[in-house]
């Protein structure tokens, strides 16, 4: 079984767990899959965060996305982020472990909420609402967490390590949505699915070359130009991009 830190990563998430979450075409697509975590949990809300300003230390900052708080979004979010902002931010570069938190009033009738080991409980300050937070890696523009909160959540451990790879699929939608908007209108071709296919697969560009019955020449010219097509910078990070845009599995 794939380590907790290794299985939340984008790679190893696709891999463990292929073909099992249809990507979404829109953001009205993602909705009603957060609402179902919702459910799950017997949570009241949700929200995704985002960290916003990757790659400049001193501007780093979490960001509400996606809510269903309703009126109340603007004064919710600012709370989460004035109680919990920054140890979002330093706990995501540290681990992939969710975080929960309670509210002060639960403390004080003795009722706060069990959780499993591998969620850390963090300081509970004023907030208005409980809740639970599911960081997501997906490299320097996809980092964030998804987070439920309100109610008496069902935090069991099954709970956790489904709904943490759901909000993996969530976020990987999102990024997914956003590289859509920008991807160059020239599409990939047949080959060059193909070629991308066979090396997400693991295969290198001679045992690619054979199966298509294609020379290593032209192979890594396939690759190279479905690099270039996808904006990336190298053969890994166009697998990555061509997995999260539906292009390969």
């Amino acid at each position: 079984m794939a380590s907790w830190q290794g299985l939340f990563d984008t790679g190893e998430t696709a891999s463990v767990f292929p073909n099992v979450h249809p990507r979404a075409s829109s953001r009205s697509d993602i909705f009603p899959k957060l609402v179902s975590m919702q459910k799950t949990l017997h949570a009241r809300n949700f929200a995704v965060l985002r960290i916003a300003g990757a790659g400049m230390p001193n501007k780093r900052k979490v960001v509400c996305e996606l809510d269903n708080w309703g009126p109340t979004a603007i004064e919710n979010s600012r709370a989460l982020l004035d109680a919990y902002g920054e140890t979002f931010l330093q706990h995501i570069e540290l681990s992939i472990l969710p975080l929960a938190w309670g509210t002060v009033e639960t403390e004080e009738r003795g009722g706060a909420t069990d959780v499993p080991p591998m969620v850390l409980t963090l300081e509970t300050k004023s907030l208005p609402f409980s809740g639970i937070a599911f960081p997501v890696r997906l490299g320097a523009v996809g980092n964030g967490y998804v987070a439920f909160s309100g109610g008496t959540m069902a935090i069991t451990s099954d709970a956790v390590v489904d709904q943490h790879i759901r909000s993996c699929h969530i976020m990987m939608d999102l990024l997914a949505l956003e590289e859509r908007r920008t991807v160059p209108a020239e599409t990939l071709s047949e080959r060059e699915v193909a070629c991308l296919q066979l090396a997400g697969d693991g295969q290198i560009s001679e045992e690619i070359a054979e199966r298509l019955g294609l020379s290593v020449h032209t192979v890594n010219a396939y690759l190279g130009s479905a690099t270039i097509k996808l904006d990336a910078v190298n053969r890994i990070q166009a697998i990555a991009k061509a997995i999260r845009l539906g292009y390969i599995h």
